[in-house]
């Protein structure tokens, strides 16, 4: 590697202390220079950067911003993009948690040609895995970032030869960008629904409900299958030593593991029942 590009350090943390991106601190540690345009789209030194290296081939991961043309056409064999998804399927930013919010039982990983359309260049390689479960977006997302550096490694050495296939348009799917409010709980859902909201946002944006107007957020839980109440959406049904049973629409239930007042630290269910005096009959607003 002759350059990494990445985003600026940002504030982090609850000091809000700025933060260099984990790219930054593994190129350094290795001696690679690193820069961090603030819009790679305007910014003429990351292209003479370029430029200069003269590389056979740009990678691109997660990087989050419009790589203009002048850069993306530059090298020899173009630029490569490792997306965590089946493309054309979950296209954008966020293909992990979309994924699991709309229960898929499969991803994978695809290393395509970048072009002026997000998402849409002929694909070189594609690697199919099962979603687990119980698997969260950071646990899918880490399995996912093993295989895909796998598949990039095997790209790389029969990139000369490899042929590039056109993706089929007419089947593409959209993994839009999440927001802080895409992450509230709303319990007139069943509970697979909820459950999926957990796994898939409890990292970020971070999956929430309000209770005596404290923003709670939920970090861990499991739709209970089989079990029927017939309490109103959000009523705390019983309490048990594996956590808070909630009522959720359709007469679901709803078991919340591990929570998280604001500026507090994460607890389990018991002791966030012990400490607000929790019974059956409250309610998550």
């Amino acid at each position: 590697m002759e350059l990494a590009i990445t985003q600026p350090d940002r504030p982090a943390g609850r000091g809000k202390k700025l933060t260099p991106p984990p790219v930054k601190q593994f190129a350094l540690s290795k001696g690679i220079p690193v820069l961090q345009p603030e819009k790679i789209k305007r910014d003429e030194t990351a292209l003479e950067a370029v430029r200069r290296i003269n590389p056979d081939v740009n990678i691109v991961v997660a990087y989050g911003q419009i790589i203009p043309p002048s850069i993306f056409n530059l090298p020899r064999f173009k630029s490569l993009n490792v997306h965590f998804s089946l493309l054309p399927k979950y296209r954008g930013a966020s293909p992990v948690e979309w994924a699991i919010l709309n229960g898929e039982e499969k991803t994978g990983v695809t290393i395509f040609e970048l072009n002026e359309r997000m998402d849409e260049g002929d694909i070189l390689a594609s690697t199919e895995t099962a979603i687990q479960p119980a698997e969260t977006a950071t646990e899918l997302e880490q399995r996912l970032a093993h295989l895909g550096a796998e598949l990039l490694v095997q790209t790389l050495h029969r990139l000369p030869s490899l042929p590039r296939f056109p993706q089929d348009h007419s089947q593409a799917s959209y993994a839009p960008r999440l927001r802080k409010e895409d992450g509230q709980i709303d319990w007139t859902e069943p509970s697979l629904t909820i459950e999926r909201k957990v796994r898939a946002l409890g990292s970020w944006p971070g999956t929430y409900a309000f209770f005596r107007g404290q923003r709670i957020l939920i970090r861990k839980g499991r739709r209970i299958p089989g079990a029927r109440a017939d309490w109103p959406p959000g009523q705390v049904v019983e309490l048990t030593k594996e956590g808070i049973v909630v009522s959720c629409g359709g007469g679901t239930l709803f078991l919340i593991q591990r929570l998280q007042r604001e500026n507090k630290k994460e607890m389990d269910a018991l002791a966030f029942v012990q400490g607000m005096r929790i019974k059956p009959g409250d309610s998550f607003e």
